[in-house]
């Protein structure tokens, strides 16, 4: 599976791509939480975060050898491996599932979220993070520019395999059998570097025209809390 995600491009992220400690969706663990499995826990860096800041437990799954190998000298517990039900993890024990800005990498990131909850503590949640495609720089250089170029990061990073909106975020979760406890958007554009920041300030007046319907369009990602409506086991888990 390893070889199959290099193909996807992924032999060329720079080393900050497993390295980032994503300071911003600390506030979204729930104060609550012992345990967290943070998936696609790259080299550990949020889940090592958590234990500093928190005392909480941490495991990780991370499906790259030298990122996994990393993260294990910071996390509780680290599984090599692509995140499903052959990885057989305990069920019914994390109480808080972690996307950070994976699901959009995944090919069926419903199935992820369908096993999810059968690893989940009767009150757990799943929180996770995901980019925004009708942020404001993505729209304007697609209406404006007619360019869809991706790129080694970001909403258009060339391995992401799935798209999402606040809408269809919200619908893929319900679909899924969550119900949303918040979505937030989190990291707001500021106007630069591209577009201009005249053309920025004419969005701020249309969204104000238009009262705020378009006011998603500004962040570049949503954080998302979300708790089973009820709970299932998985077909094919032990």
């Amino acid at each position: 599976m390893t070889v199959q995600f290099a193909e996807l491009g992924y032999e060329v992220k720079s080393a900050d791509y497993f390295q980032c400690e994503r300071h911003e969706m600390l506030p979204f663990i729930p104060v609550d939480c012992r345990r967290v499995l943070d998936v696609g826990c790259a080299e550990g860096a949020f889940g090592e975060s958590l234990k500093r800041l928190r005392g909480i437990e941490v495991w990780g799954v991370e499906p790259f050898h030298s990122a996994a190998e990393m993260a294990k000298s910071k996390l509780d517990w680290v599984v090599e491996g692509v995140f499903g039900p052959e990885l057989a993890l305990p069920e019914g024990t994390f109480d808080c599932i972690l996307f950070n800005d994976v699901l959009e990498h995944l090919p069926a990131p419903e199935a992820a979220l369908r096993y999810a909850r059968s690893l989940l503590s009767p009150e757990g949640v799943v929180v996770a993070s995901i980019p925004n495609i009708r942020s404001f720089p993505t729209i304007w250089q697609l209406m404006f520019h007619a360019r869809w170029e991706y790129q080694d990061s970001g909403i258009l990073d060339r391995t992401h395999l799935r798209f999402f909106t606040k809408s269809s975020i919200v619908g893929m979760f319900e679909r899924e059998g969550f119900a949303l406890e918040s979505i937030a958007g989190i990291n707001a554009y500021l106007g630069t570097p591209q577009p201009s920041k005249r053309l920025w300030t004419a969005y701020k007046l249309a969204n104000a025209f238009l009262a705020g319907r378009i006011g998603d369009m500004k962040f570049l990602q949503f954080a998302v809390v979300a708790k089973p409506t009820i709970m299932v086991k998985v077909p094919g888990t032990c």
